[in-house]
């Protein structure tokens, strides 16, 4: 076995969110995409397979050209711990904009600043500013 990835499954605009995704978070970039073309089984031009890295964690996705009764759900979210209260507050508002919130950005006890959200792709993440122990 090689290495575990996570894979995303979108339903026709995977290309959006990865460039969503690489423009909003620092270090990160689309790596490889492979379209479908002609005759392929899914729309010609939208994503068959693609790979993304996201401060160095790899990503996987595609644009299902099988449509589900399914999407992403909350109980698998992405994690960032982030530096500090600016950039905490840029990724909260960017990612829960069109989205949904899960738990509004505050002080749980566990985390100086908390918040979990849902984007407006679907996809949850959840974000931490850690607690300052000196």
């Amino acid at each position: 076995m090689e290495k575990i990835t996570p894979f995303l499954m979108f339903q026709g605009n995977a290309e959006e969110a990865m460039n969503y995704y690489t423009a909003l978070i620092e270090d990160s970039s689309i790596t490889s995409i492979i379209r479908y073309g002609p005759n392929q089984g899914g729309q010609e031009g939208s994503v068959m397979k693609a790979t993304f890295s996201l401060k160095g964690q790899e990503f996987m996705c595609i644009d299902s050209n099988i449509k589900h009764e399914f999407t992403f759900t909350p109980s698998f979210s992405l994690f960032i711990t982030c530096d500090n209260e600016e950039e905490i507050d840029r990724l909260y508002g960017s990612l829960s904009e069109g989205g949904g919130v899960l738990m509004a950005l505050d002080n749980y006890g566990f985390s100086k600043k908390f918040g979990w959200i849902n984007d407006k792709f679907g996809v949850s993440w959840q974000l931490t500013l850690p607690i300052e122990i000196s």
